[in-house]
């Protein structure tokens, strides 16, 4: 039997373009759970250690706070976000065609 191992987005998360990507993707699927387990494997891509020390935060409450079951505070994403060179934008909906 051929052993595998759980699927990782950090370990394909190496830049900054690629984060923005798989975030944007995220954000579309308006499921807050997911959008923060995303923003979590950026945060694990780049390294927790370092983002608690650019953020200011600790590694312990950024693991916990970006963890699906996590709830951060909205500061707790904008500083991680910042920390990851990613920002949000605004943006109209498109209607949808019928």
């Amino acid at each position: 039997m051929a052993k595998t191992r759980p699927f990782d987005a950090a370990e394909y998360l190496d830049s900054s373009e690629a984060i923005a990507a798989y975030l944007s993707e995220a954000f579309e699927t308006n499921d807050p759970s997911f959008i923060t387990e995303a923003i979590g494997a950026a945060a694990r891509a780049r390294g927790m250690s370092a983002l608690a020390k650019d953020t200011g935060l600790s590694r312990e409450n950024l693991y916990k706070a970006l963890s699906s079951e996590g709830h951060p505070e909205f500061g707790t994403i904008m500083k991680v976000l910042g920390s990851l060179g990613v920002e949000l934008r605004a943006e109209p909906k498109v209607a949808k065609v019928a």
